[in-house]
């Protein structure tokens, strides 16, 4: 499958999906679903690019949307303004080639690897605190978002209860679109391996760790087939 010919959901337009949008958008990418309940306010600015201080008050999926359109006259662009749960989400991968995960709830972020591993829709992970950043690409046979947390942590903050800077956003939402648009070689034949993408913004320094699929993983184990 072509660039061109991929239709990807961005779940969340805010600090993740808009530089990932962006990046797709200029890749080559022409179909593109968006997806976020929410509307502009105004301490979105700094790190949401799409969203200008006339946008406040809008659905953020409409801000971007129209914007794209804009400088990408060839792109088809849908806009759904709506929450992604459990009653929704199966179809929402089995109707796309590749969902970007640009969500700031980790509940919603457990979903979404769930549901990654449950359809086999390439889900690429993203997700930033303060000064920090993570990216990684789950796909079907390699390790999901529980190989590496288990489960849900009962006291993880958002963005906006902790801060993030404003260009770690912009910088992990780019590195996700990479992921998106490389050939999944990120998960090498037999092994059920991926690499984790950390990017540390105090010291400026970028790692990849290699995680490997538990057998005993709740979602997408060996022992739980």
């Amino acid at each position: 499958m072509t660039v061109n010919s991929k239709h990807v959901l961005i779940v969340g337009v805010g600090g993740l999906g808009c530089p990932a949008s962006l990046a797709l958008a200029r890749a080559g990418v022409t179909q593109l679903t968006l997806m976020d309940p929410d509307v502009v306010e105004p301490t979105n600015l700094h790190r949401q690019p799409w969203h200008h201080l006339a946008d406040v008050g809008q659905p953020k999926v409409h801000s971007a949307a129209a914007k794209l359109e804009r400088a990408f006259p060839g792109m088809q662009i849908t806009a759904r303004q709506e929450r992604l749960t459990a009653q929704n989400a199966d179809e929402l991968f089995t109707t796309h080639d590749l969902v970007i995960d640009a969500t700031d709830g980790v509940d919603t972020k457990f979903l979404l690897s769930d549901t990654s591993v449950r359809t086999g829709t390439p889900l690429i992970y993203g997700g930033v605190l303060r000064f920090e950043g993570l990216a990684m690409r789950i796909q079907r046979g390699g390790p999901c978002l529980r190989c590496l947390f288990e489960t849900p942590p009962d006291d993880a903050l958002t963005c906006a209860q902790a801060g993030v800077l404003g260009s770690m956003a912009g910088l992990i939402g780019g590195l996700q679109a990479s992921l998106a648009l490389r050939a999944p070689d990120l998960l090498p034949k037999g092994e059920g391996t991926a690499s984790l993408q950390v990017v540390d913004g105090r010291s400026l320094t970028f790692r990849s760790v290699r995680v490997r699929r538990r057998a005993d993983c709740a979602a997408c184990g060996t022992e739980n087939r």
